[in-house]
């Protein structure tokens, strides 16, 4: 039995017909990226799982209860989702530990002792353990978010419903928001997120659904959807994305060579001059930053770098893996110079290390 079962979805709104007739079923421990341009219908679909949008017609099947029948308990069988908004929809009136004990102890009847204990182990796990008795106001957008997915995790859910989880953060706290997620994603949490980071949708999601056209016009593997589309208007949204690699084998390797490659790639794709010669100074800064630190006496290194261009809202992201040793050059007390122009040119820094490799993304 599918965790989620999606029959014939329809919504409309006046005239104006947004799910057209949605099937889809989603298994235990899935994690499905749902993509798309603006208003194809990916947030009504999600909202409408839940019945935060009532749907026209169709059936929707929780756990093998369907939420849409007619005499429905419905607060019964949405208690398996929980919801992750843009805009967090904390309680301002309470501070955090209250926001994370108010379901537990009046819907589950949990002993108010057990809930402090549970939520206080989830917010160490998303770094907020100090965090647990401010008030919402005074914590930033990146960490009421941690704080919301928490709110969420504490009624143990089989289902996280994540509705672009990052667009209300400044960018530079959409970094540690992502970072829960796959926190999350390892540990087998069954979710489906819609979002606008495709890097991210690629790393985190084993299947992807593109919505065009009413409905899911074309799914499959994230290799499947983002580098071999079938259909017309899949290709399209894809190629909007562009894509620059370059590798570096050792320390002495040609810097002309891959700022050359980078001006070819702006001029390609009609990117400003001034524009082009900040991304090949935020490459050339992250590079030896990484060579410099990761690889202090080797010669012989393994980098990889790719650049992102994103037509859809002109956004383009570095993102930077190697080996060595385990260097986040983004939490030093004091900065060098070259870390000091990446964050006054960037937008969102991020930093993880897994499986021995540094992963470094920056977006302009």
């Amino acid at each position: 039995m599918s965790l989620i079962e999606v029959k014939g979805l329809k919504k409309s709104f006046g005239t104006l017909e947004v799910l057209k007739g949605v099937d889809l079923n989603v298994e235990q421990g899935e994690r499905i990226a749902i993509i798309g341009g603006s208003g194809c219908g990916k947030s009504v679909f999600l909202r409408s799982l839940c019945l935060l949008e009532r749907p026209d017609a169709g059936q929707i099947l929780i756990d093998g209860e369907e939420i849409t029948a007619k005499g429905a308990k419905v607060d019964e069988i949405r208690r398996s989702m929980g919801m992750v908004f843009q805009k967090f929809h904390l309680f301002s009136e309470m501070d955090v530990m209250d926001n994370l004990c108010l379901a537990p102890t009046r819907i589950l009847k949990m002993p108010r002792a057990d809930a402090e204990k549970k939520a206080m182990k989830l917010l160490g796990q998303v770094g907020l353990a100090s965090r647990a008795h401010a008030w919402p106001t005074v914590l930033s957008g990146g960490q009421q978010q941690r704080i919301a997915i928490c709110r969420c995790l504490m009624m143990e859910p089989k289902l996280l419903l994540f509705d672009e989880p990052t667009s209300a953060l400044d960018p530079t706290m959409v970094g540690e928001v992502l970072a829960v997620i796959r926190m999350l994603a390892k540990r087998d949490m069954s979710m489906l997120i819609v979002t606008h980071e495709m890097n991210f949708a690629k790393e985190v999601a084993n299947r992807v659904l593109f919505f065009a056209d009413g409905g899911i016009y074309e799914q499959g593997t994230p290799s499947e959807i983002f580098d071999s589309p079938k259909k017309e208007k899949t290709i399209a949204f894809i190629q909007k994305i562009k894509y620059f690699t370059y590798e570096i084998t050792r320390k002495d390797f040609d810097l002309m060579i891959l700022q050359g490659g980078i001006q070819t790639f702006g001029e390609k794709y009609g990117l400003k001059n001034k524009y082009v010669y900040r991304l090949q100074i935020c490459c050339e800064e992250l590079v030896y930053e990484l060579l410099n630190h990761c690889y202090p006496e080797q010669e012989e290194v393994e980098m990889k770098l790719d650049i992102s261009y994103a037509e859809t809202d002109r956004t383009t992201q570095i993102a930077l893996t190697c080996g060595g040793k385990e260097y986040d050059p983004f939490t030093r007390e004091e900065d060098g110079l070259g870390v000091t122009i990446l964050k006054k040119m960037s937008r969102q820094l991020d930093y993880h290390f897994i499986n021995n490799r540094n992963q470094l993304s920056i977006t302009l």
